[in-house]
């Protein structure tokens, strides 16, 4: 059984059980810096709307429909969300994976009652990769996918530590910069395609909420969900002649096509658990 396995199923045994188990003198478990690390799956939002945006005319706004010399819509059998199969509508879908993270906090309670605020400092490589893929009539797949390399954000928290104190139930949120990394990838062997802005680092916010258990003094356990959403950059495919001839679809208006992905957010869910050590 994973690390990751263990922590999650200690961090759920241990908040469900009743305060009473722990009944002590009551201390201030939430007061002062900690160090914490995370792990959990991450997933990308819904992208099954996700598609392609195009400019085959050269003004700089996505907003065109790449057509056949005969009129026909050359994307026309239309997109999904995942990597390419095959050059007709098959997808493998998005990748979900464990992502890390560490951070180092301060809280503090607010007066004699139980409510807790802290902020947090956090470096995290998230694990998930979001992916579209577009498939024309003639026929071919073309598929762009985007992943986070890394992140820091800065996230103030608020909770509430019922009871005896030893455990936390909180909300957080905050701001964040990420560097996104985007590829390419085409059956197409016979145009020619540029990539700018493989990598990019981009703002973006994050809001969840979470609940923490003190083993001991110094020691915590916990479960946290959080979401994360991001600029989504301005990575672009440039579509150019080759070896392709002049009624190729890409060349029909201008000479050639830039393309991107229509959504400009990169949005992920993350489900973690916690370790945390206290000073």
């Amino acid at each position: 059984m994973s690390i990751f396995k263990v922590t999650l199923a200690c961090s759920a045994a241990l908040i469900l059980v009743p305060s009473a188990a722990f009944a002590q003198e009551k201390e201030r478990y939430f007061d002062g810096p900690y160090l914490s690390g995370t792990a959990g799956l991450e997933s990308p939002a819904d992208s099954s709307r996700d598609a392609f945006v195009f400019d085959d005319d050269g003004d700089g706004d996505f907003d065109d429909t790449v057509r056949t010399d005969t009129g026909d819509v050359s994307f026309g059998p239309g997109f999904c969300s995942g990597a390419a199969t095959s050059t007709t509508m098959t997808c493998r879908g998005n990748r979900s994976d464990e992502g890390y993270a560490v951070r180092v906090g301060y809280d503090r309670h607010l007066g004699a009652g139980p409510f807790v605020a802290g902020i947090l400092v956090e470096g995290a490589r998230p694990g998930a990769e979001e992916i579209t893929s577009g498939y024309t009539i003639a026929p071919e797949s073309y598929t762009i996918s985007r992943e986070i390399d890394w992140a820091v954000t800065g996230r103030a928290r608020i909770g509430i530590s019922p009871g005896n104190g030893r455990g936390l139930f909180y909300a957080t949120g905050g701001a964040g910069f990420a560097r996104i990394q985007s590829t390419f990838a085409t059956s197409n062997a016979i145009n020619i395609f540029t990539q700018s802005g493989q990598r990019e680092c981009k703002f973006g916010w994050q809001g969840g909420g979470g609940a923490e258990v003190m083993l001991t003094r110094n020691i915590g356990l916990g479960l946290e969900y959080l979401y994360s959403s991001y600029d989504g950059g301005d990575y672009t495919i440039t579509a150019t002649q080759g070896t392709a001839a002049d009624n190729n679809p890409f060349l029909l208006t201008s000479g050639r096509t830039d393309f991107k992905l229509s959504d400009d957010r990169f949005d992920l869910h993350a489900f973690r658990a916690t370790a945390s050590l206290r000073f």
